[in-house]
Order: C-alpha cells, then sequence, then structure tokens
C-alpha cells in the first residue's frame, strides 16, 4: 500500500503569492510597456521613444536626473561618512541627540525640506530677506541645481550615516590595533583601512540615497523651477495642465525603469568585488575627543545636524503665525490650525492612519511569508518571488502610480479613485525594505530549532507561526515601524492616485503648497512631522537600538 502523501500548504501560500505579484505588479508594468509602443488607434511602434531621444529637452531630463543625484549622493558621502565616523569612534557629548535629531531630518516628507527652505532662503525668504535689507548683500538663489542639491543632501545623509553607524560598528578593535602597530594611523588609516573594509555599506548607501534622489518628485517641481527631471517630466506628461500624453508618459516610464535597473545592477556588481563581512568579536573602543581636534568634532557634528533639522522647527514656527494666503502677519495664533480643519484635517488623518496602517498589516504578513519561503523553502516559484519583491526598489514612485492606474482604470477591475488601489500602492512601494529585513533576521535563526518542533509532532505550518515568527517579532516590528514613517510621507505615487475623499496629510500639505497657502501648508507640515516623530520615539522605546533598516 503506498504511503499516502502529506498536504503542503506552503505550495498554496507560495502560488497564491505569485499570482497577487503577477496581478497588482506585472500586469500593470506590462501595461506601461504595451502603452509606450501601442498608441490609441491600436498601431505598434516605438515613434514614443523616437520622440524621446530625438528632442534635446527630453534627453536633457535623463542628464539633470542623473547630474544631481550623483552629486547629492557624493555629498552625502561626504558629509554622512565623517560623522557616523565621529559618532562610531569617538565619546561625543549628546550623541543621542545628534542620532534622533539625524534621523528626524530624513523621515520628513520630502517637499517638506524643499517648502522649508524657500521659506528661508526663496526670493522673499527670511534669510533672504535678512540679508538683502540688513547687510545690503545678495545670498543667491535656492532654486535650480544647487538647490536640489541643498536639500536633498541635508534630508539624505542620515541614510549614510546609518548605514556606516553599522559597518564601523562591525570593524573588530584588533584590525584597528594591527594597522597602528604597522604605523598606519589617523587620516591614513581611516582611508587605507575604515573606509576598504566599509566598502560593501559605502555602495549599498550610495544605491539608496542615488535611488531616492533619482526619484524624488517633490524637491524638484518646488524648487527646480527649470532645472526639469525625470519624474517631474513623467508627472507632467500623464496630468499636464496643459495638455496630457499617456503614451509618452508610458515610454519615459519604461526609460526610467531600464535605467534605475542599470544602475542597480552596476552596483550589485561593484558590491560583488568586495565579498567579504566583518564580525566584531573586539568592538571598537570609543576615544574622549580632546584638543582641537575633538572642538572641530563636536562643531561639525553639531553644526551639520542643527542646520539639517532648522527648516523644520522654521516651519513649526510659521504654523503659529498669523498668516493670509501667501503673506506671514505679525502675531501668534492657532488660525492656520484652525483653517486645517475646515479643509479636510480629519479626513486627511483618518485616510493617513488608515492606508498607512491597513498597507504596513499587509507588508508584515507578505514580508513574513515570503521571507520564509525564501528562505526556507527555495524553488523556482519562491525564488521568482523574491524578484519580482524588488522591482519596486528599482522604480520611481510615479512610475508604479500610472501603472496602477493604467491597470485599473476600466473593467473587469476597477480600483482607481478607490482606497484599494492607495494601499495597493503604498503596499508595492514599501515592501521591498521590510521583507529584507525579515529575510536578514531568519536567515540567523538556526534551522535546528524549527526541525525540533517538527520532531515533536507540530505541524510546519503551527511551527512557523508558534515558533519561527515569534523569533522573527523584534526585526520585524523595528522595520515596520520606520516602514510606517515612509507610507505616512508616501507623495509620488499619491500624487498620482489620490482624490478628494482618499486624500492624506501629506497630499493635503502638497496642495496648500501648490496652491501658495503657505500657513495652512505649515499646519499641516507640523502635524506631519509630529506624527514622525512619534513614531521614531516609539522604534526607539522598541528596538532600543540604532541599526535602522531604511
Amino acid at each position: 500500500m503506498k504511503k499516502k502523501r502529506k498536504y503542503d500548504g506552503w505550495i498554496i501560500v507560495s502560488i497564491i503569492i505569485f499570482l497577487l505579484f503577477v496581478l497588482f505588479l506585472i500586469y500593470p508594468l506590462l501595461g506601461i510597456l504595451k502603452a509606450s509602443v501601442i498608441d490609441l488607434k491600436g498601431n505598434f511602434g516605438f515613434k514614443q521613444f523616437v520622440k524621446f531621444f530625438s528632442q534635446a529637452y527630453y534627453i536633457k531630463t535623463i542628464f539633470n536626473s542623473f547630474k544631481v543625484s550623483l552629486a547629492i549622493t557624493i555629498c552625502t558621502l561626504l558629509i554622512g561618512i565623517p560623522l557616523s565616523y565621529f559618532y562610531t569612534f569617538y565619546n561625543l557629548k549628546g550623541s543621542k541627540f545628534l542620532f534622533v535629531i539625524s534621523i528626524l531630518c530624513n523621515m520628513s516628507a520630502p517637499f517638506i525640506g524643499a517648502y522649508s527652505w524657500i521659506l528661508l532662503l526663496g526670493r522673499s525668504g527670511a534669510i533672504t530677506t535678512f540679508f538683502r535689507n540688513k547687510l545690503g548683500m545678495e545670498i543667491g538663489s535656492i532654486y535650480g541645481f544647487d538647490g536640489i542639491l541643498l536639500v536633498q543632501s541635508l534630508k539624505l545623509f542620515p541614510l549614510v550615516f546609518i548605514y556606516m553607524n553599522g559597518a564601523f560598528r562591525n570593524i573588530d578593535n584588533t584590525l584597528m590595533e594591527a594597522s597602528s602597530n604597522l604605523g598606519c594611523v589617523g587620516i591614513k588609516r581611516f582611508f587605507r583601512v575604515v573606509l576598504k573594509l566599509s566598502m560593501p555599506t559605502i555602495l549599498a548607501a550610495s544605491l539608496i540615497v542615488f535611488m531616492r534622489a533619482f526619484a524624488d518628485f517633490g524637491t524638484p517641481v518646488l524648487i527646480g523651477e527649470g532645472y526639469r527631471t525625470f519624474p517631474v517630466e513623467i508627472y507632467n506628461q500623464y496630468v499636464g495642465d496643459t495638455s496630457t500624453d499617456h503614451n509618452f508618459a508610458a515610454a519615459i516610464s519604461v526609460i526610467a525603469i531600464v535605467i534605475t535597473a542599470l544602475v542597480f545592477f552596476i552596483q550589485k556588481w561593484a558590491t560583488s568585488k568586495y565579498d567579504f563581512s566583518l564580525n566584531a568579536l573586539h568592538p571598537i573602543e570609543k576615544k574622549q575627543p580632546k584638543g582641537l581636534s575633538g572642538f572641530l568634532m563636536y562643531a561639525y557634528s553639531y553644526i551639520l545636524v542643527i542646520v539639517a533639522f532648522i527648516p523644520q522647527l522654521y516651519v513649526i514656527y510659521l504654523s503659529f503665525r498669523n498668516c493670509d494666503q501667501a503673506v506671514f502677519k505679525e502675531g501668534y495664533s492657532l488660525v492656520n490650525y484652525q483653517l486645517a480643519v475646515s479643509k479636510l484635517l480629519g479626513r486627511s488623518i483618518k485616510n493617513t492612519f488608515f492606508l498607512s496602517f491597513s498597507s504596513l498589516a499587509i507588508i508584515i504578513l507578505l514580508a513574513i511569508l515570503i521571507a520564509y519561503l525564501v528562505v526556507r523553502r527555495p524553488n523556482i516559484i519562491n525564488n521568482s518571488i523574491d524578484t519580482m519583491s524588488m522591482l519596486p526598489y528599482i522604480m520611481p514612485g510615479s512610475v508604479i502610480g500610472i501603472a496602477l492606474v493604467m491597470a485599473f482604470d476600466s473593467k473587469p477591475l476597477i480600483l482607481t479613485g478607490t482606497m484599494m488601489i492607495m494601499i495597493v500602492s503604498f503596499v508595492i512601494r514599501r515592501m521591498p525594505y521590510v521583507i529584507r529585513s525579515a529575510t536578514a533576521t531568519l536567515i540567523q535563526i538556526p534551522m535546528s530549532i524549527e526541525e525540533a518542533s517538527i520532531s515533536l509532532g507540530t505541524s510546519k505550518i503551527k511551527t512557523f507561526f508558534k515558533i519561527t515568527v515569534p523569533m522573527m517579532t523584534n526585526g520585524i516590528l523595528s522595520g515596520a515601524i520606520l516602514s510606517w514613517v515612509s507610507l505616512i510621507t508616501e507623495l509620488s505615487s499619491s500624487i498620482i492616485l489620490y482624490n478628494n475623499k482618499t486624500i492624506t496629510l501629506t497630499m493635503s500639505a502638497y496642495v496648500a503648497i501648490s496652491r501658495g497657502n503657505y500657513g495652512l501648508a505649515c499646519a499641516f507640515s507640523s502635524i506631519l512631522t509630529l506624527l514622525t516623530s512619534i513614531a521614531l520615539l516609539v522604534y526607539l522605546l522598541i528596538s532600543k537600538s540604532e541599526d535602522l533598516k531604511m
């Protein structure tokens, strides 16, 4: 008699997740590809691509995006690595303050930084006006390439800071002592030993900074003016004020995907050249900063972090100033917050919490399941799921937004204009980071623990939920809180998908800025900053760690 084959529920889980990715990711992306080569009359051709590459204006958007993204990446490395080195290798007083404030700089919605700097350094900004009226000096313009570089560098350097903290802490102190014994100390040791040992992390940090800078919509649209970038051009072609060309927008989206994928694979290739890992059996012993060098360390660290955070403080300050549309007046009151209450504040907060928590619940569930399938049950389907889950990592949010609208704007499945399409977008965009975090956590859990449970008669599914998942909890929770912050500040895909019924706090703030209602914008932005601050404090209380996964 043949032994009855044991039912394996994980096969069903794999198939369901695979089909969900095909429906909500692959199908929309194929729709964009189709729209880029087939016009409204059904004719096949590459005229949209010919149009793009035959006109210098459009080609320049590629150059502009690459130029500013590369410049931002270099600047964040130049300012973020020294800060992380001082933070990790020296016992700086107030280090927790530096850590928290730098993270808050990164957690704000991208366009809020641009808006804040406009209020400070714009044509009528506070600092600009002071220098012009009091000192008779013109300090230059915040608009264009220089403005984007300044705003994004000060916003994204915390990513380098976070990544490098982990890398520097993994350097064994015996390696530092050995290099000292060989006469390699100071600046020479920093470049020849510390940076070379940290190169995989430097490349990883560079990639994520480049991708975020390249995909950013809010900053270039507010202060770019004539300096057009890829995401702004995609948005203009799809939602333009005067005319729209969805097929051309689809073609630009395809080009964006190809370019970012190329950058991603170049980074992966470069990382493969540094195939080694570090494990600090003897952690770095922090030194006390002394003398002139110590003073310069403190000055550099505190000036950098405070300058990066000043714009957010200024927005909070202005939110309490009396304001008439775009003009701030003397005196203080809650008039801006009262106006916010009358301008969809309640709905914006409700939608923000509903969308972010619903999306987060789905992300956590899928991340845990996908991590288990990839690590414990590798096969063709599960490896395909892992690959598909990482595709949004290399795509601008506006591309995902356009893909979803094109896919679900008609029967049989109409989702455009609903909460559902916003949730799908949020899940797709923010899931890759949580999956990586969940996968890294699961790899560290010995398989023998699960085998012991199964050998005692517990089913595989029950073992997973009763044994494996609880052991992954800390890593998942930490990543989930940080993911929630990125969800409530989401803009680039939301601006394509939102309507008056699904508007979020981020979109309310952006709409107020775009309409020149600065007092209202400050109120919405301040509330958004408060929510991100609370999320960070919750994270710090739960994780008791500085190893952020962003």
